[in-house]
Formats: C-alpha cells, sequence, structure tokens
C-alpha cells in the first residue's frame, strides 16, 4: 500500500471518530503540511465521502452523512464488534429490530474474512440476550442520542414519566445504557439541576439545539451504576413521599450528597426531598439519615405517618437503659411526656 493510500485511509478513520477536527489538528496527526491535507481530502471525496470544511477560529473538516453509504474503515476487532451487536440488537427492543438487524447483518457477514466470520459465529452461538420489556425504541431515535451523546450536544424531547406525567426536557446527554430490558438515557436535566435517566420507550420528539456542552462529572462511578440504582428503586418502590428540609437546594446537596439526586428546590430557600421505597417504615430509617440542626417535615398519607410513629417508639422503647429511667441527655423538659426527644 502506497503512502499517499495509507495516509487516506488514516485520515478517513480520524474523520469517522470524531465529529469536526481542524486543520493543523489533522496535518499534525498525519505528519503532513496542511497543503497536504487539502490533497488528501479532496481523495477521499472523489472516493464518494462528503468531507465538508468550514473556514475560520471555529470551522475545520467534517465527515457528513451521503445519499450512498461508502465503504467504512473497520479494524479486525471492530468488524467483530459491530457483527456480534448486530445478532445481540434483534432482540433488545428496537422498532422492528429483527427484520433490519437481520438484513444488516446478512451484508455485513458476507464481506467479512472466513477468519472473523468463524470468530462472530462463535460468540453470537453463546450469547443469550434478554428480550425487551418495554415498547421498542425507533433506532433513529437511539442512533441520534448516541451522536449527541458523542458531540456533546444539548438536546430537547418530550418525556412522559412512569405516573403519565407529561413534561418537555432540555438536558445534556451523556451516555445510553441498557439495563434491565429497557433502553436509558442518562443525562444532566438543564431545567431540574441534576443528573436523571430516562427511559427511552416513553420518550419522543427528540430535538438537537446545536449547543455544545462541557462534560460534568458524574454523580457514580459509571453511568451503567446510576441506571442500575434508578432501576431499584423503581422497581421496589411502594411508597413515596417528600421530606422538606429547610436547607436551600445547593447546601442540601453539599451535605447530602447522591441521597439528594432528585431533591427540587421547594418555595423560597428549600428543598424538597422525594423519597421512594418499599415499607413505610422506612421512612422512618431515611430521616434518621437528616442531622439535628437541619429543620424538616414529613408530606405523607396518615399511615406513613403512623409507620413513622411506631417506628420511631420501637427505637426509643430499645434506647432505654436498664431500669426504665431515661439518661441525662434524653430527659425531657418539665411537663414533657417521658421518651420524647428533644428538638
Amino acid at each position: 500500500m502506497s503512502g499517499t493510500t495509507a495516509r487516506a485511509l488514516e485520515l478517513l478513520g480520524l474523520l469517522q471518530t470524531h465529529r469536526q477536527w481542524t486543520g493543523p489538528e489533522l496535518a499534525r496527526r498525519l505528519g503532513v503540511t496542511e497543503r497536504t491535507l487539502r490533497r488528501d481530502v479532496e481523495r477521499l471525496r472523489a472516493l464518494g465521502y462528503r468531507v465538508t470544511s468550514v473556514r475560520g477560529a471555529a470551522g475545520g473538516y467534517r465527515l457528513e452523512a451521503g445519499s450512498d453509504v461508502p465503504p467504512l474503515l473497520l479494524t479486525d476487532a471492530e468488524a467483530v464488534t459491530v457483527a456480534v451487536g448486530l445478532r445481540a440488537a434483534a432482540t433488545q427492543g428496537l422498532a422492528d429490530g429483527e427484520h433490519t438487524t437481520a438484513s444488516a447483518l446478512a451484508k455485513f457477514e458476507q464481506v467479512l474474512p472466513p477468519v472473523l466470520r468463524r470468530r462472530v459465529n462463535a460468540l453470537a452461538d453463546h450469547l443469550q440476550p434478554s428480550g425487551p420489556r418495554g415498547r421498542p425504541v425507533p433506532t433513529d431515535l437511539l442512533s441520534r442520542l448516541a451522536l449527541a451523546c458523542r458531540d456533546r450536544e444539548q438536546v430537547r424531547f418530550h418525556y412522559v414519566s412512569g405516573s403519565g406525567q407529561e413534561t418537555r426536557r432540555r438536558v445534556e446527554p451523556h451516555a445510553l445504557v441498557a439495563e434491565a430490558r429497557h433502553w436509558f438515557l442518562v443525562a444532566h436535566d438543564l431545567d431540574r439541576a441534576a443528573w436523571r435517566t430516562f427511559r427511552l420507550d416513553r420518550a419522543s420528539a427528540l430535538q438537537p439545539t446545536g449547543v455544545r456542552f462541557a462534560p460534568r462529572p458524574l454523580p457514580t462511578a459509571s453511568a451503567a451504576e446510576l441506571v442500575a440504582r434508578a432501576v431499584s428503586g423503581a422497581d421496589r418502590a411502594r411508597v413515596r413521599v417528600d421530606v422538606h428540609l429547610d436547607l436551600p437546594l445547593e447546601e442540601a446537596r453539599a451535605r447530602f450528597g447522591w441521597w439528594l439526586r432528585d431533591a427540587v428546590a421547594d418555595g423560597a430557600g428549600g428543598t424538597r426531598w422525594p423519597l421512594a421505597v418499599e415499607h413505610p417504615e422506612q421512612v422512618a430509617t431515611a430521616l434518621l439519615w437528616i442531622p439535628e440542626d437541619v429543620p424538616h417535615r414529613l408530606s405523607a398519607p396518615p399511615e406513613v405517618r403512623a409507620a413513622v410513629a411506631r417506628a420511631a417508639r420501637r427505637l426509643l422503647a430499645h434506647a432505654d437503659p436498664p431500669g426504665g429511667s431515661d439518661p441525662p441527655d434524653q430527659r425531657g423538659e418539665p411537663g414533657e411526656p417521658r421518651g420524647r426527644p428533644r428538638r
């Protein structure tokens, strides 16, 4: 392979990995002058690749979609990954996924070298992906969100919550995660100033904004962990209540960390902390994490408040020392019922 051809293939590989490159950066990566880079770009255009260029400080080179699909440049490992992914995609809840992926896989495997085709078949024979549980997700929605995650572009979309509430969301997309037989988008919700997970079978009317953003640190080690925590809580939750904290939202999040990921500003300088638990008594456990110096109140149905009161009485009963007398730091004020904790 000549140096010119090899360099053109390397240029194609770079253009396929990022949305846009500046001319000086591409020339530096290839070890050529910008004049030589322009000639290499023209060679790719002659082969059918739509490489656009924009002048100016914010300009650069970009590989655009064309009317035909030109040859892709894939390594052996990438080719195997794509083929195995196509086999698994048929069961991953994509709209018309079984027919589309089977057709694409047949075309793709036809051009694979025999050694790679054997590796793909060996892997695929032992893959047992679980089927979808929700409504199918349009492949167009999934692919457009993947591009938004890659390019760090803000998007808007229509979303229907599990309770049926319809909202319009404006987010910074971070990653797509397949968990619990659903597709999820992990994103930073700009209107709620918090990280959120969105089930994509409940999302529609996606609208890119063209606005770029700097990546934010996740509140967990990975996007998959954030989705796993959200899914486990949503699947088990039977009781939903609100705790109102007399703290500004940012201060509350600084003190409570990840546990207040779903909290929102509440009134003048307060915070509303929604809790979702499996049993009413678990609300009492959550309340114990609130420091003594943080005034708060519980907004919950009577049966939940009664369960919290029972749990509190049990805690006080087990805290009583032998002989039944209160320790000095737990005695009530004169005239207060015995055992009542001081606020």
